[in-house]
């Protein structure tokens, strides 16, 4: 009998080894364990060259990623946000943890949200007015779209993007499974997912294209979007330097 090499990849099974364990130890050893250091800023670095994204924020996961880029991008209480009905939950959550409702949409052949459908939606069931769009039965701003890239799965957003900037609604990509994916024809060829809408979020869970063990990133075209996002995952510090000036002659 010959034997057969199997060559799959398995999912969700991470790879740790090479020059991980000498990364890991320069970590423990300059004691650069946190949220930042000389290797998140590298990180970010290599993102955007990969990704050819102009900016990239690291986040302590994909979810924290997604909860930014939506409070970023305007989602408020009471709005709703068109997410795909095949689906991680950490997008619908996000947009619960906002205060807003989700609107599942349909998904195609290759698990992603149906544009068709979505595009639909958009043009029949809700109302340009003020510079927003609403939903003609509830009456809610629909403020953005979560398309996610299921399996590594581009979505077809050349044929949303152009109706979402219509509409006024922004788009979050979720490509938590989907980096180094990107577009091979059309008006999006050579784009890389993440890259293509007003924000792009990833994921480097255990399970993921690449892992950190944990860990997520933003990223972005809009230097200020960038701004605001280092500024909300940082804690949103305010560092305020306050220097008082003695007089030695005092005795205070």
């Amino acid at each position: 009998m010959t034997s057969t090499i199997s060559k799959t990849i398995p999912l969700s099974v991470p790879t740790i080894k090479n020059n991980e364990w000498k990364y890991v130890k320069e970590c423990l050893d300059t004691g650069w364990v946190s949220s930042v250091g000389p290797f998140v800023d590298r990180f970010e670095q290599n993102i955007c060259a990969l990704t050819g994204a102009g900016y990239a924020v690291a986040c302590v996961n994909g979810t924290a990623a997604l909860h930014t880029a939506l409070q970023i991008v305007g989602v408020r209480s009471e709005d709703e946000v068109i997410v795909p009905t095949v689906t991680f939950i950490a997008p619908v959550n996000t947009v619960r943890y906002v205060g807003a409702y989700p609107v599942f949409m349909d998904c195609d052949d290759f698990y992603n949200i149906d544009i068709l459908k979505t595009k639909e939606f958009i043009e029949r069931e809700t109302i340009f007015e003020g510079d927003y769009s609403y939903n003609r039965k509830t009456g809610r701003c629909v403020r953005a779209i979560v398309p996610v890239h299921v399996f590594g799965n581009a979505v077809d957003l050349q044929n949303l993007i152009s109706i979402c900037r219509e509409r006024n609604i922004k788009v979050v990509e979720d490509a938590s499974e989907s980096l180094g994916t990107y577009y091979n024809a059309g008006d999006l060829a050579g784009r890389h997912t993440g890259t293509v809408s007003d924000i792009g979020c990833y994921s480097f869970n255990g399970n993921k294209i690449i892992t950190t063990g944990g860990g997520g990133m933003l990223v972005t075209d809009n230097g200020m979007y960038a701004q605001k996002a280092r500024y909300i995952t940082t804690q949103a510090k305010e560092i305020i330097w306050n220097v008082l000036t003695l007089d030695p002659a005092s005795n205070d």
